[in-house]
């Protein structure tokens, strides 16, 4: 009986990799970088994909897809209001978004408008990585208001990510947010992970992100191969 459970768990692990695969063979044939977007809430995922889409538009063509816990989506989408392709998908309950969530979620979507498509987590510091969804990276977002010893007690998290965006920078003079001790913490965990201070409220700093995701994006081989043929 043992053995046959092991069989099992063994079976549904080797699913979502395939599954994950199966994402990341679709976003790479239309020519799509994927971000999976982390954060605690009120960390400002959501300010910064308008921000980011308000930025990059016209050239780059932003999607959403968005987790949403039990039955909480809005009626009125901030995304979707600004025209922007989402899909929102309901987690049950669970505490992340996995390749199994994702893959119905891109057949939503108008793949071949978008250039980045970004992941909106659902909201936590213990999410599923960018290679267990079938994305290309992993951001995470986090707050000045959260402290700047959020590496120190969340250091797994810090030691797997591509970037860190240090948002709400604007509350710097307002409140006791020691910058340097902050990034010695990442960059111990995670040596030479980008940190991109700025404020999604004021606009500063947002060419950090823009020019890290655009970067990032020219850089991969398969997106630039299918941009290529499209």
């Amino acid at each position: 009986m043992g053995s046959n459970r092991a069989v099992v768990i063994g079976d549904s692990r080797s699913a979502k990799e395939h599954l994950a695969e199966q994402n990341r063979a679709t976003l790479e044939a239309a020519g799509i970088f994927g971000v999976n977007l982390m954060a605690a809430p009120g960390a400002g995922k959501t300010s910064l994909i308008l921000r980011t889409a308000e930025a990059l538009s016209p050239s780059l063509r932003i999607g959403v897809v968005e987790a949403t816990p039990d039955s909480m989506g809005q009626e009125k989408d901030p995304f979707a209001e600004a025209g922007i392709p989402l899909v929102q998908v309901n987690t049950g309950g669970r505490s992340q978004l996995d390749a199994t969530t994702l893959k119905p979620a891109l057949k939503q979507l108008p793949l071949a408008s978008i250039d980045i498509l970004l992941v909106e987590n659902v909201g936590n510091l213990v999410c599923h990585g960018a290679s267990q969804l079938g994305l290309q990276a992993d951001v995470l977002v986090v707050s000045v208001p959260e402290g700047h010893d959020n590496p120190y007690k969340y250091p797994e998290i810090y030691r797997h990510i591509d970037a860190v965006i240090l948002n709400k920078t604007d509350l710097l003079p307002w409140v006791s947010f020691d910058l340097e001790f902050f990034r010695r913490g990442v960059e111990l965990l995670n040596p030479g992970v980008s940190i991109l201070p700025m404020s999604c409220y004021t606009g500063a700093d947002l060419h950090r992100w823009i020019d890290w995701l655009i970067s990032k994006r020219k850089i991969t081989p398969s997106i630039a191969a299918a941009r290529s043929g499209r």
